[in-house]
């Protein structure tokens, strides 16, 4: 399990920064003494209000990098090291939706998908599943990253894990946990799905639906919902009746939202399957099985 670090106001990051600042600032102070004993009493004035004006510009620089909502939070698996991207509620939070990225990486998409949910009142995790030293330039990096986890369920699972429990860690309000994903990420969480891992509910936009030979839904401890299109050809219609019935079999509380004529990242903006209307109702699917678990 890795152990997580977060940059807050009283660990070590904040420190640097505020001794970088305070460098600044006395640098600053040493400058406007030197100049003000070698000018007159009207340029004396003038350069007081000028700096004056520079030390109040730095303060709310600083203050609004210290402020901000979006958080990185470093953890690691083995000496792998991985950095997931936090947004807090903006209001009181309902509980954190962890979102596993697509096979191209964590990237903008999720990040914006995490204001999203904050806006919606849940704290957003937008996780990491390949490691900040990952090359992820091109489809060939991809299928090396999304290939190795595939081929080692174990790490797969260590990882989710792993960033949940860094998430906790790091402020996120544990008390509901959501657990969600889009293509790549679909079939991830329907990886921890099937792990057993402790969460409150699990989405899938778009995901890959079939199930590993050797693995189940028995142990999974929350309800399922499928957000899928019916023209997709990376999992069709056949894969997703497959799921549901072994979802049935195995007591899990499930749905499914099915989108006609939608292909495979129909929520993906610029990609050829983007499909306004289905990414809007498989929005608002999402925002009324949130209200479901309370």
């Amino acid at each position: 399990m890795g152990k997580a670090t977060r940059l807050t106001r009283n660990g070590s990051g904040w420190k640097e920064l505020n001794n970088l600042f305070l460098i600044i600032t006395n640098a600053y102070i040493i400058l406007s003494y030197a100049l003000l004993t070698q000018i007159g009493v009207n340029m004396k004035k003038l350069l007081i209000h000028v700096l004056t004006l520079f030390a109040a510009f730095s303060l709310f620089s600083f203050g609004s990098q210290a402020g901000g909502h979006g958080n990185q939070i470093s953890y690691q698996v083995g000496d792998k090291k991985f950095a997931a991207h936090m947004e807090k509620a903006a209001s009181t939070s309902k509980g954190t939706v962890y979102i596993i990225h697509d096979w191209n990486g964590l990237d903008d998409y999720e990040k914006s998908r995490a204001k999203m949910l904050s806006k919606l009142g849940f704290d957003a995790v937008a996780i990491d599943l390949f490691g900040v030293e990952a090359k992820l330039e091109n489809r060939d990096d991809y299928k090396r990253e999304t290939g190795a986890l595939y081929k080692n369920r174990e790490e797969f699972r260590a990882r989710i894990s792993a960033a949940i429990e860094a998430g906790k860690a790091s402020d996120a309000n544990s008390e509901r946990i959501i657990v969600m994903g889009y293509c790549f990420g679909g079939a991830a969480t329907l990886e921890a799905a099937r792990s057993g891992l402790k969460a409150d509910g699990f989405v899938s936009f778009h995901g890959g639906l079939k199930t590993p030979n050797g693995q189940d839904y028995n142990n999974t401890s929350g309800p399922v919902l499928l957000l899928h299109g019916s023209a997709d050809p990376v999992s069709g219609m056949e894969d997703l009746a497959s799921l549901i019935n072994q979802l049935k079999d195995a007591k899990v509380p499930h749905d499914a939202e099915v989108f006609g004529g939608a292909r495979h990242s129909f929520t993906v903006q610029g990609s050829r399957d983007y499909d306004e209307q289905a990414d809007q109702k498989s929005w608002d699917a999402l925002k009324r099985f949130l209200a479901r678990l309370g």
